[in-house]
């Protein structure tokens, strides 16, 4: 009680909690990781506040766990790996720093959700290049130090972006910024120079927001982010492609990243796309889904500022000649569904519920990252897996996104489930550990381990192991960051 009562007063009472409900809600998610509850909860408003924070947990051996996002959390990096957690509660920092449309760069605190920063971007001329769908309480900071894919890959040049600088408290207590917010000067001092925080290179040559990203909160806390911005399009026309041939969408898809001819561009299956659209449960989900092809290539052209409409018919003619070589056709409408309708859905946070919950209240994801050649044997080996544990395969969700130029892919298994039903519950959990084994072997790559295949999938590498504990004694030589996660 003594060490809660040294945490509340950095806070002030009225943000520290270690009430039983509050806690159990931060005791669990929805993933199949075991529930632990927290000691306390603290709501810090400012970076001043975390740094006391990380130092007096260094101080007492407090483990502390950073949350950002609002529930429901889904991937077991926010229940506690061990007793006696002290939760950093960081979705009451809802600053919005700055907007600046002529470097195409804004800088958020991690309070900030993709519902409150869309708005804001886009009074500036501004839109973000964001993931599919994310949930309305979803940190838009919190988002990007997890990689999540995101729509409009040829905006993607690097697999940190749109990532640019942070401001990170390391669990030793040290505040650091960096890329172009390393200095010389303060932000504000910066910014008086004509400053940007834009650039993620340095200090030096090294980009050290690697070292968070990813982390799940093992290395630090971050305070403050900036990220790239896209410019809001004046003229957009989108287009859906349907076959029941994958391969085809993928070398359509391959073409118009290569190429830079569209902004978004996403392969989803009729089970994902009619979850997204539905309206109506279940009517509406059978009926359309019924009515979509196998698979759907979704993409979106668009015209800015100058020659907005001969740009746009310019593109959608190279589109067509590719489309003819492929051997597919774009239509505006894909069964029941219209391009537009999917072009305003995807350019905003899901609608409540959250679209992996609409169908039976629980959803498990299965996400790595592959390139097409291999594409074809891990939906054969996913498919079989599931039939053998006795989950219908034409019931699990995908969604493939080009990453990085396209270079590579986001592929995602959406399993979607009955959380009240136990032999549901354990169906699933049984088949997500074992597809996971199974589709390392076949060139799937984890790069964003979570729950309980983490220590699977990081342990097949002991001199990554070795590297990062080698970080982690430097950054949080007390462990205090989320123990338990990863390979800590």
């Amino acid at each position: 009680m003594v060490v809660e009562a040294k945490f509340a007063k950095i806070v002030g009472a009225g943000n520290a909690s270690s009430q039983k409900e509050t806690l159990e809600e931060y005791s669990r998610d929805m993933s199949f990781v075991n529930p632990v509850r927290p000691a306390f909860i603290v709501r810090p408003k400012t970076a001043a506040e975390i740094e006391k924070i990380v130092n007096l947990a260094n101080e007492t051996n407090t483990p502390l766990v950073p949350v950002s996002s609002g529930s429901p959390h889904f991937r077991g990096d926010t229940v506690p790996g061990t007793g006696g957690v002290v939760i950093v509660d960081l979705s009451g920092m809802k600053k919005i720093i700055k907007i600046t449309r002529h470097n195409r760069v804004a800088m958020v605190e991690p309070g900030v959700t993709f519902a409150e920063l869309i708005p804001a971007v886009t009074r500036e001329g501004l839109r973000l290049n964001m993931p599919l769908l994310p949930r309305q309480s979803k940190s838009v900071v919190g988002s990007m130090l997890e990689r999540e894919p995101v729509i409009m890959p040829k905006y993607q040049w690097d697999s940190s972006d749109p990532l640019a600088c942070i401001e990170v408290v390391f669990g030793n207590g040290e505040t650091f910024r960096t890329g172009q917010a390393a200095g010389p000067g303060t932000i504000e001092e910066q910014w008086a120079a004509g400053g940007v925080q834009k650039t993620p290179y340095g200090p030096g040559p090294a980009q050290w927001q690697r070292l968070v990203q990813g982390a799940q909160g093992t290395m630090g806390i971050v305070t403050w982010a900036s990220l790239r911005c896209e410019l809001l399009p004046e003229l957009e026309q989108p287009f859906v492609v349907g076959s029941a041939n994958l391969g085809k969408l993928t070398d359509l898809a391959h073409w118009l990243v290569r190429m830079k001819l569209v902004n978004e561009c996403f392969m989803v299956n009729n089970t994902d796309l009619a979850a997204i659209m539905a309206e109506k449960w279940p009517t509406d989900y059978c009926d359309l889904k019924d009515s979509l092809p196998r698979w759907i290539l979704f993409y979106n052209v668009a015209g800015y500022h100058y020659s907005p409409e001969e740009r746009v018919s310019t593109q959608i003619k190279g589109i067509t000649d590719i489309c003819k070589q492929v051997g597919v056709e774009p239509v505006k409408a894909a069964g029941k569904v219209s391009a537009n309708e999917i072009l305003k859905t995807v350019q905003k946070p899901s609608g409540e519920p959250y679209w992996k919950l609409r169908y039976k209240g629980a959803c498990q994801d299965i996400f790595f990252i592959t390139i097409y050649d291999k594409l074809e044997r891990q939906l054969s080996i996913m498919n079989e897996l599931a039939n053998q544990y006795g989950f219908q395969s034409s019931d699990i969700g995908i969604y493939l996104q080009p990453m990085v130029q396209g270079t590579n892919c986001h592929c995602e298994f959406n399993l979607f489930y009955d959380p009240t039903n136990p032999r549901e519950v354990a169906r699933v959990k049984t088949l997500y550990t074992k597809a996971t084994e199974a589709l390392m072997k076949v060139g799937a790559f984890f790069s964003r381990p979570y729950d309980t295949t983490a220590r699977m999938i990081v342990n097949q590498n002991a001199a990554s192991v070795d590297a990062l504990n080698r970080v982690k004694g430097v950054l949080d030589p007390n462990h205090i960051m989320n123990p338990g996660k990863l390979c800590f």
